[in-house]
């Protein structure tokens, strides 16, 4: 069996975006807000039901930028259980990072833990929606409004994401998606803001076209952060086939469930009840009571060619430029730290059959077993 890894981007028939480019290579306008980015704002605000979107060349311009354009300060509470560009973009912007512990069922920020790290030097916070799983935003909202705080959320996973019927990109401040290859959704790299106003666009649009207001007026020191019109025709190819992905993706999750539904020592994802999800990701926990360890798991199923993730291990809080901080210790994390150890994301994208995914479950049924032997062999 050839490798399976644990994501595979979502490609259109290439034949249907040699239109686009024939159409730039005529226009030639490769950037700077072209007609393709222009259209692909306005679809996307329509498609995921928000009022503005900002596109961005990947997310991580687009974390960056909604600090700046928040003028966020100071300390900011987020999570230690995510990618690390969460945290480095408040780096970055000269600011501290406060790691709040996680729920375990959700893997989202803690709203008890945030409350208890608000200090005088707070000014936002910054959860994410991990595996699109939506965070308790009505109590992150009651929070910030009480200590008068912004609200920014890293949305990367959340792509199409529903809470209680509506988008989940309409809560907080800003809401900063990622369309990188190995997400639902992708422009190759790109990424973008969502806002809920014309004078926040009209600013974040200032602010990633390095502060221009006109051909020669600058009003903010910003940042080259823009979309280009090959990215955003790819994008608009996507969206056409967005749907179709979805319900590939949720027959997989349905699969993966039920086959794992009676493996002693893991467990799967709790998805809340009010909850659209988009199954970004499929991730499984391995307790102790498992027959070996999720490393050793992780290690035998890459020697069979599935190149799972230890997603996210290690902890944001434990590299270098962040363990020496007082949030960041062992005893402030405990459920982080737990959830790094035990997590598991396996294969899941629209290309992945079934036949694959029983293929990887039987590995996960008996670890000891394959092991020792190719799955040709013990099958």
């Amino acid at each position: 069996m050839k490798n399976i890894y644990v994501t595979s981007p979502l490609l259109p028939p290439l034949e249907e975006f040699v239109p686009y480019l024939e159409q730039i290579w005529q226009n030639k306008n490769l950037t700077n807000g072209g007609s393709f980015h222009q259209q692909l704002e306005a679809e996307l605000a329509r498609y995921l039901g928000v009022k503005h979107v900002c596109l961005f060349a990947n997310g991580t311009l687009a974390l960056l930028t909604a600090l700046q354009a928040l003028r966020v300060t100071g300390e900011v509470i987020t999570t230690p259980y995510s990618f690390v560009a969460t945290s480095h973009t408040l780096l970055w912007n000269g600011l501290t990072p406060v790691f709040a512990d996680i729920d375990p069922l959700t893997y989202n920020i803690n709203p008890d833990r945030v409350e208890e790290l608000i200090t005088p030097n707070t000014t936002a916070i910054m959860p994410v929606h991990c595996y699109g799983i939506p965070c308790d935003v009505e109590r992150i909202q009651k929070i910030a409004d009480i200590y008068g705080l912004k609200v920014i959320y890293d949305a990367a996973h959340a792509f199409g994401v529903k809470h209680q019927g509506s988008s989940i990109l309409n809560h907080g401040d800003l809401s900063v998606l990622s369309f990188h290859a190995t997400k639902v959704f992708n422009t190759f790299e790109g990424g973008a803001i969502i806002c809920h106003n014309e004078r926040t666009k009209q600013r974040i649009d200032y602010l990633k076209n390095f502060g221009f207001a006109g051909e020669t007026t600058v009003v903010a020191a910003g940042i080259n952060g823009k979309m280009n019109e090959v990215q955003a025709a790819f994008g608009l190819l996507q969206l056409q086939y967005i749907d179709s992905a979805f319900e590939k993706r949720a027959a997989l999750d349905n699969h993966y469930r039920a086959l794992l539904a009676e493996i002693p020592g893991v467990h799967v994802l709790t998805v809340p009840e009010d909850t659209e999800w988009n199954r970004a990701y499929f991730p499984i926990r391995v307790d102790n009571t498992y027959p070996v360890s999720r490393d050793e798991l992780y290690n035998t199923l890459k020697k069979h060619g599935i190149m799972t993730r230890r997603y996210f291990y290690p902890l944001i809080s434990n590299f270098p430029m962040y363990r020496g901080l007082p949030s960041s210790s062992l005893t402030s994390l405990p459920q982080a730290n737990q959830v790094a150890e035990e997590i598991l994301c396996l294969p899941i994208y629209p290309d992945l059959d079934f036949i694959t995914q029983e293929k990887i479950v039987a590995i996960i049924k008996a670890p000891v077993e394959f092991s020792a032997v190719s799955l040709d062999e013990a099958s």
